[in-house]
């Protein structure tokens, strides 16, 4: 993706969120010479990859198959094996009409999806088989608000606003906004988007960026080789 793209894209999504009511920390509008400055005091943040995320999985299709997120939160793995501590990890996403987040699971991760507001939001969904791979027969149990919710392997689940499904590491899912773009909540336990990824197709989590003009912010890819 080139720069340019991404800034726009940050422009763009940051006022769809504020269109909710919802309002990012402050550290989401620092530039990068302000998070160079403050170098010292943010390990907190860097540490935890807190920020923006803008991702095509690097496949240069944005609009297709992409996402966008800013984690808010996120908690140490140590303490997630220790059972104790901050387990836990929040994150705001838009997917935007037919955008899709491509098939994954995760190894770890349990998560709330929520649909925060806007169009309604589609997952595809399969169950894991016994080698963790997609098991295109079993049926789909998951917990919408707390009530059990069965679909077929492949069923598509779909969120009006307000609306969230819970996700075991067992669960492969896939999403997209359906009628229009969607503000996601996501709450989970302890993320790491580095390891915690297994998707059915050979793609990346990241995206290449092409550095056309100077980044208006850091993404969370940035902060190793501009801090």
């Amino acid at each position: 993706m080139k720069r340019s793209h991404v800034n726009a894209i940050l422009r763009e999504g940051n006022a769809f969120i504020r269109s909710f009511g919802y309002v990012l920390p402050p550290f989401a509008y620092w530039t990068p010479d302000e998070f160079t400055r403050q170098r010292a005091e943010i390990s907190g943040i860097l540490d935890a990859r807190l920020g923006w995320d803008i991702t095509d999985y690097g496949q240069g299709r944005f609009d297709d198959l992409g996402l966008f997120l800013f984690t808010v939160r996120n908690g140490r793995q140590a303490d997630l094996k220790a059972g104790s501590g901050m387990v836990y990890a929040e994150k705001i996403m838009i997917s935007r009409e037919n955008q899709i987040s491509p098939m994954h699971r995760h190894y770890i991760k349990a998560e709330d999806i929520i649909n925060r507001g806007g169009a309604a939001l589609v997952l595809e969904l399969f169950m894991a088989g016994a080698d963790g791979t997609i098991d295109e027969e079993a049926e789909v149990s998951v917990a919408v608000d707390g009530r059990i919710r069965k679909l077929q392997a492949g069923g598509h689940l779909r969120l009006a606003p307000g609306e969230s499904v819970t996700l075991f590491p067992n669960v492969w899912h896939a999403f997209w906004g359906e009628g229009g773009d969607v503000l996601i909540g996501e709450v989970s336990t302890v993320n790491d988007d580095e390891t915690d990824n297994w998707f059915r197709d050979p793609i990346g989590r990241f995206s290449t960026i092409e550095e056309d003009e100077a980044p208006e912010r850091l993404l969370v890819s940035d902060y190793s080789s501009l801090l």
